[in-house]
């Protein structure tokens, strides 16, 4: 289905009951759920979204970064009616769920980020550099120019030095590559210590061989006041390639916050899994 907002926000809906908003990370698409979609619909109400200018969004005109993000979100959360809910984020995705857990408190029942970040630099440089490498890249190729119109400006009696030019298909890829490799360059920059602000059962679980350093992981579980941190074996893509494990993890989360009436304020806490 889609939103209509300033843009065409494309997202599917399963299941029923509580609602879980999945939200996929940076040039993904929400298929990149597709071991989470059928398993959590079963018990939930699934909402998995296209983030503007990725999948099947539209990009508009609107900025691109995190915060614009998070403003679609709840553009399109208002648009259904829908004042709670459960937010699972991945990669940015997650990083969007910290967004919006901060900025609109009241809609988040409980929070699960997988492989999130505060700031650039809580990935490992290994990760760092190359990005910061191919981010150049496209900036260097995005500077091209397309071919003037000169068949039509000649019939319009213009020069043809002057006419427009058209975007080649290299300069937009280039253009969208760079785009979203900026988003990881830049953002998302979050205080350590505005996490205390944010009051609802959370799970922060990671990879052991993530992407994100394990000691970063390890700090926002530490500054969310009762979060539960989860390390599981693998690497950033553990909702895909360990998914059976990491869907008992976020399911037993979510049903033991409920038995054990988090919503009250009683915390959950404890680390399962092994730092590198």
């Amino acid at each position: 289905m889609k939103c209509r907002m300033d843009i065409e926000l494309n997202w599917i809906e399963r299941g029923s009951g509580m609602p879980l908003v999945l939200l996929h990370g940076n040039g993904e698409s929400l298929e990149s759920f597709r071991h989470q979609i059928g398993y959590f619909s079963k018990s939930y109400r699934v909402i998995a979204v296209d983030t503007r200018g990725h999948g099947r969004s539209e990009r508009g005109s609107a900025p691109f970064t995190l915060k614009q993000f998070a403003k679609d979100l709840k553009a399109l959360l208002d648009s259904r009616g829908i004042r709670r809910v459960y937010l699972l984020g991945f990669s940015d995705g997650g990083n969007i769920a910290l967004i919006f857990t901060l900025k609109y408190p009241d809609y988040v029942e409980r929070l699960i980020l997988n492989g999130a970040n505060l700031y650039p630099l809580g990935m490992k440089l290994s990760v760092f550099v190359p990005i910061a490498l191919a981010y150049a890249g496209a900036a260097v190729r995005a500077t091209g120019h397309g071919m003037p119109v000169a068949a039509c400006a000649a019939g319009a009696g213009i020069n043809a030095a002057s006419a427009p030019a058209i975007p080649s298909p290299k300069r937009e890829k280039a253009l969208k590559e760079k785009e979203l490799l900026g988003l990881m360059l830049k953002e998302p920059r979050i205080r350590p210590g505005r996490l205390q602000r944010i009051v609802c059962p959370t799970l922060v679980i990671a990879g052991t061989r993530d992407m994100i350093r394990t000691r970063h992981t390890c700090l926002i579980a530490e500054r969310i006041p009762g979060a539960r941190l989860v390390l599981l074996p693998g690497d950033h893509f553990i909702a895909c390639k360990r998914s059976r494990e990491f869907n008992r993890v976020v399911k037993c989360f979510l049903e033991e916050a409920q038995e054990r009436g988090m919503d009250a304020g009683v915390p959950v806490s404890g680390r399962q899994g092994g730092a590198e």
